[in-house]
């Protein structure tokens, strides 16, 4: 079978090299780095990705690059096949100097599992070096909008974010919030736009959205999950999925979800 260790790929010769991980539920990776940079995607199931600029949820239908050097965690809720293609910091360089999000195309998750299949070693053929360089063009270009909450450095608005983030179906507004954080509204409001770029209320629908895609990709019903995250009505919440994935719970994760 072929290596599960991520560090028997940092040095192989070939410079684009995919590994197969199956991953149990609960599994937690601790903080690590490594050489080469990874584009990191889960066949089955949801990943969640923790670095220094934030936390992505990653579903089967994104990827997430990591560049090299970059410190990360990895959270397994329930069980997935885990893809990881390690790249060579010469070819990495051109793709992006941070962590971004992936859209995982039909041709990309093909080419991303010949990777996978094929042999450690330097048995480099044509086809594997035109895979090779397809994939990094799909990389290149299929940029997807990110299911990313940036965490904030100060740290009275990361008292509320880190609250947000374990319970993200809370309900207080920013006024409420600043006697936790001890600072006034208009000062948290200023700091969530200059510390993440974006307003209290869409930072918070980001969490809620970051929490509903594991949970529904456990196998939750969308009912139950609506009401854990603060909707009253599970129109309400399927208006919000579809507003930012395009789709609703239902035809996202197919019959898993169910209304």
């Amino acid at each position: 079978m072929k290596s599960t260790d991520p560090a028997d790929y940092q040095n192989t010769r070939r410079p684009i090299a995919g590994m197969p991980k199956d991953v149990p539920a609960g599994s937690t990776i601790p903080p690590h780095t490594h050489r080469r940079a990874q584009l990191t995607w889960a066949e089955d199931g949801v990943v969640t990705v923790t670095a220094a600029e934030g936390t992505w949820v990653v579903p089967p239908n994104r990827a997430l690059w990591i560049p090299a050097g970059i410190v990360h965690a990895i959270r397994i809720s329930r069980a997935v096949a885990m893809r990881a293609v390690y790249v060579e910091p010469r070819l990495a360089r051109p793709v992006s100097k941070t962590c971004k999000v992936i859209l995982m195309t039909g041709l990309l998750r093909e080419l991303v599992l010949e990777a996978v299949h094929a042999p450690l070693d330097d048995n480099r053929n044509g086809r594997m070096a035109h895979i090779e360089a397809l994939i990094l063009d799909e990389i290149r270009t299929l940029d997807a909008q990110p299911l990313h909450l940036p965490m904030p450095h100060d740290k009275r608005l990361r008292v509320v974010c880190e609250a947000l983030a374990q319970a993200p179906g809370r309900e207080e507004t920013l006024e409420q919030w600043s006697q936790t954080a001890g600072a006034c509204s208009r000062t948290l409001a200023r700091l969530f736009a200059s510390e993440t770029g974006m307003r209290f209320v869409d930072w918070r629908q980001q969490a809620r959205l970051a929490a509903a895609l594991v949970r529904l990709a456990e196998g939750e019903q969308v009912a139950p999950v609506a009401r854990a995250l603060g909707y009253g009505s599970v129109s309400a919440f399927t208006a919000m999925f579809r507003r930012a994935l395009g789709k609703t719970p239902r035809d996202y994760f197919g019959t898993s979800a169910e209304d």
